[in-house]
Parts: C-alpha cells; sequence; structure tokens
C-alpha cells in the first residue's frame, strides 16, 4: 500500500524520469517503480503478464466498435492524455511540432507494415491491424518503460507472454476465436481454466490502477506552484506558465488534471537532467 507522500515524493520522480529518461507518466510510474523496488527486497527475478493484452486482446478499446471503426490508433481517447500534454504548449512550440501531422504520418506507417493474409476483409482485416498497432506500437513503450524501472532497483522481469510463437500463434487465430465467449482474453482464459480457481477466471479485468486521493494531488499541486514561481525553469521554452495555472485553478481534481500537473513537473526535470530550455516566460 503507497500513501500520497510517497507517490508524491520528489526523489522518487526524480528516479522515476532518471530511469526512463523521459518525462514520467505521474504515479502510475512512480507506483510500478515503488513496486519494483518492494519486490527486489525478496528476490532478484520476477515474472510478469506484461503483453497479454496486447497478444490476446484483453484492453477495453478491442471491443469498442467505435474505436477500432476510427482511423486513428485505438488506445489515445484512454490512455497517454496526449491531448492534456499538448494543450499545456505555448502556441509556437505546438505550431514547430505539429503533433497532429506527425501523428497521422506515423499512423500510415504503421499501417503500411502490416502483414496481410489474402481474403481478409471487413472486421478480420481491421482487427489484424489493431493487434499490429498494438505489437509494434504500444508494446515496445510498456517494455521499455518495464524494462527501465526495474533495472533501476536492480530487479529483472520476465516476460512469457512475448514469446514469438505465442506471439505468432495468436496473431493469426481469427478475431472470433478471441472473443468466441464475448470476453476479453477467451482464448487465453480458456487454456488455463482447467489450472486456476473459477473466481479468478470469471472476474472483471481491471486496469492498472491510478490513486484519487486528493492528497497526492495537493502535495503535487504545492510542487507545480514552486515551479511557476521559478520563471527560469527550463519546462517554460516549451510549455506555457498561464495554461498550467489555469489547470491548478480548476475546483476538481480529475486524473487528466493531475497528469498534465504531473507531465508539467516531469518534463521539467528532465529538461535539467540534459541541460536543456533556456527559462523564459
Amino acid at each position: 500500500m503507497l500513501d500520497a507522500g510517497e507517490l508524491a515524493d520528489p526523489r522518487h520522480r526524480q528516479a522515476v524520469v532518471a530511469a526512463k529518461d523521459a518525462p514520467a507518466l505521474g504515479d502510475m510510474d512512480t507506483s510500478l517503480y515503488l513496486l519494483f523496488r518492494a519486490v527486489r527486497e525478496h528476490t532478484t527475478v520476477a515474472i510478469s503478464g506484461e503483453s497479454a493484452d496486447e497478444v490476446f486482446g484483453g484492453y477495453p478499446w478491442f471491443h469498442d466498435p467505435e474505436r477500432i471503426g476510427a482511423e486513428s490508433y485505438p488506445w489515445r481517447y484512454f490512455t497517454g492524455h496526449s491531448g492534456t500534454y499538448q494543450a499545456l504548449l505555448r502556441p509556437e512550440a505546438a505550431a514547430e511540432l505539429n503533433i497532429a501531422a506527425h501523428r497521422a504520418t506515423q499512423y500510415r506507417d504503421a499501417l503500411a507494415g502490416v502483414p496481410r493474409l489474402d481474403g481478409e476483409t471487413g472486421l478480420q482485416g481491421r482487427m489484424r491491424e489493431v493487434f499490429h498497432l498494438h505489437l509494434t506500437r504500444w508494446l515496445p513503450h510498456l517494455l521499455d518503460r518495464k524494462d527501465r524501472l526495474s533495472m533501476a532497483v536492480g530487479l529483472e522481469v520476465r516476460v512469457p507472454f512475448c514469446d514469438h510463437r505465442l506471439v505468432e500463434y495468436a496473431f493469426n487465430t481469427p478475431w472470433a476465436h478471441h472473443t468466441f465467449d464475448g470476453r476479453e482474453k477467451s482464448l487465453l482464459s480458456a487454456a488455463v481454466a482447467p489450472l486456476l480457481p473459477a473466481g479468478v477466471i470469471a472476474r472483471t479485468k481491471a486496469p492498472y490502477p491510478v490513486t484519487h486521493d486528493p492528497a497526492c494531488h495537493r502535495a503535487i499541486s504545492e510542487q507545480a506552484h514552486d515551479l511557476l514561481a521559478t520563471p527560469t525553469a527550463p519546462v517554460w521554452t516549451f510549455l506555457a506558465p498561464q495554461r498550467l495555472r489555469d489547470r491548478l485553478d480548476r475546483p476538481a481534481a480529475d486524473h487528466a488534471t493531475r497528469a498534465g500537473i504531473d507531465f508539467a513537473l516531469n518534463f521539467d526535470l528532465w529538461l535539467r537532467n540534459h541541460g536543456g530550455g533556456h527559462g523564459t516566460r
């Protein structure tokens, strides 16, 4: 169990940003780092279920016709908060980056690399695209995160669901078989049903937890106010202070708001680690 103080501790934030060498994803990354640190107290090697959702179609958006039918990455509306991050950018930085055009180009390139089977059309053809997008674009991000945060504390985390033979088999299995019982990860559940208690097989999938503790939001808000009081902070080369201030003034602390605040803090740390930014208002 992690309390708000541990999740918001700037020392842990710095450790995570240094390990990832990238702006971290708030308490999702911090909590995983702290979990790995706790596991390391008992063992040097652990096994993780990472990639089972990508291999067996476990995420909610795999089963959402609207997201599957959209001409975009299906996970964008649910994770990443890319819109939240972009909304903090200075207008000139946003114009120069042109993130929408970059994303569209990357998406077209990703689809061009999908291996096709003759005769696959409609939903089956689209689901092959969706699986390929997850295996080649989404999963590498998660594996990099897992490797960096675990090795930062000296823990080796192995991922048996990434075995290439299993991935190849599942990738070439028709989508109808992946959902034959109307649930997520139908193939995996059926394969291990004789080995696990019925309660484990039948329970609803739970996403990776994020904190809703108001104390955590207050703590990172205080850190953000300190950042706003530092006009020479590197992050102001790219982010607009007023846009961050607007988020701090919001009465309700929803996850997207907190993600934006976390991103500003983490981005500043990452820039400091690399000597970047000019800190101009």
